[in-house]
Formats: structure tokens, sequence, C-alpha cells
């Protein structure tokens, strides 16, 4: 049983807080998105960090488990928070993360579809986003469209 299920256990759907963790990955001044299953929308790789686990710790295994890209050179793009952290999901578990996102400078491998949560993974300009973006990530996403190069409180 992992934290998050652990937890579910003793608060039910009550609000849970966790730290997620997201990769900006850039080639072509293009952004990878990955077309996230669950909720049928576009975000960036990333996911929950672990107990014991560093932030780099944890974008680098999010990012590699669902893409097989190795993060090998990072900085922080921003840290996310506000109302637009909260979600309730399908399942009426409800959850306020906060989102620490680092921008990739430099990886290795080649992009594979991995894992059951995303069904695609595509580069987009920063004028062909698809509309359908997550609402947690759409801030941070917009804010690389715009061309944002220092690190970001929200």
């Amino acid at each position: 049983m992992n934290y998050i299920q652990q937890m579910r256990t003793y608060i039910g759907h009550d609000v849970l807080f966790t730290v997620g963790c997201g990769a900006i990955i850039e080639k072509d001044n293009s952004i990878l998105l990955q077309h996230r299953m669950d909720e049928d929308n576009w975000c960036v790789p990333g996911g929950v960090m672990e107990i014991g686990e560093s932030f780099e710790e944890a974008v680098k295994r999010e990012t590699f488990e669902e893409t097989g890209i190795e993060i090998i050179d990072f900085e922080l793009f921003g840290i996310y928070s506000g109302e637009k952290c909260f979600v309730e999901y399908p399942n009426k578990d409800q959850v306020y993360s906060v989102q620490i996102i680092f921008k990739v400078l430099n990886y290795k491998g080649e992009l594979k579809q991995q894992g059951p949560e995303a069904r695609e993974h595509r580069f987009f300009t920063s004028t062909e986003l698809p509309k359908n973006l997550n609402p947690r990530q759409q801030k941070f996403i917009q804010d690389w469209a715009r061309g944002a190069d220092i690190p970001i409180v929200d």
C-alpha cells in the first residue's frame, strides 16, 4: 500500500495535502505534454513525491516512469500554489497539491509510451498548445509559453 492509499484509509475522501514535481521538457522550442487518460487532459510529466524523496529525485523518477527520458540537468522553473491546486476526483477524493516545476536543460533517452497513465506524448509549440490543459497546470504551461525565464513563485 502506498502513502496516499494508506492516508485514505484514515481520512477517507477528505483533503489530502501533497507535493507534486513536474518537468518542462523542451525540444525545438516545443514543450512535451502527455495526454492523461484519467482526466482526459494534457499536462507535463510528473507526479507526487514519495516519503523521504527530494524534489529532484521525485521529478527524475516520475519523468522516467512516464516517458523513459532520463533527466540529466535541470533548474527550478517555478513553485505553484493557490486555489487552482485543489482537485476533487470523480471518486470524491480531494487533494491539494503544491507544484514544484523544473525546466529540463539536458536529458537522454528516447521518448517511450510508458505506464498506464498517459495515452499519448507529444511536443507542442507555444502557439499550438491544446485547449484541454490540466487546470492545475495551465498556469505554468502558459508561463512557459510566454517565455518566463526566472523562477516563479505563485
